[in-house]
């Protein structure tokens, strides 16, 4: 499935990592994998120079980060992308770039889970932006990168493995973008 995906968006430089979770959050991973989800593809959408951002129901004020969700099981990762920024965001997207392969270990006590982040880079093509599911979202919102790239801190201070997770998956994108502007 990803074969394709690369010939039309590249090949994304692969990384691993693995962050701790308490048992309340790894609990709430584990519910939702019970289909067979173990992936998600995570959006970085560009509406002219501002990355569109999200925040969660349970995020403090100002707390932002790029807008994910989960791959189903024999779904489409491009249907995929479309229908969570959509979900996410109220915008309609194109895929640009596919720049990280992310396999990351997910561990509580003795526990742990494997998880896959698939990263791209996508254009804003319309839309209202503001979240459909609002029981999922809160809020959208555009920032530059540099903006985002100061939510670093303020997500890694969050008693949160997957927030400290999306700190990491989030630096990692922005050196990939700039290191790519400046060629």
């Amino acid at each position: 499935m990803f074969e394709a995906i690369e010939k039309k968006y590249g090949t994304p430089r692969e990384l691993t990592m693995s962050f701790p979770m308490n048992p309340t959050e790894f609990d709430m991973l584990r519910r939702s994998m019970r289909d067979g989800r173990n992936s998600d593809v995570t959006l970085f959408i560009f509406k002219d120079d501002k990355v569109i951002v999200i925040a969660k129901p349970w995020y403090p004020e100002g707390l932002y980060r790029a807008p994910s969700g989960g791959i189903k099981p024999g779904e489409d990762v491009e249907l995929s992308a479309k229908r969570e920024a959509y979900e996410e965001t109220g915008a309609e997207i194109e895929l640009v770039k596919y720049v990280l392969r992310i396999d990351v270990v997910f561990e509580c006590g003795q526990d742990s889970v494997e998880w896959n982040s698939h990263v791209f880079t996508a254009k804003y093509l319309s839309g209202d932006l503001q979240p459909v599911d609002t029981r999922e979202i809160k809020k959208v919102n555009l920032m530059s990168l540099e903006e985002l790239a100061e939510l670093k801190e303020k997500l890694l201070t969050q008693d949160s493995g997957g927030l400290h997770y999306r700190a990491a998956l989030t630096e990692a994108v922005i050196k990939k973008i700039s290191s790519s502007r400046k060629k």
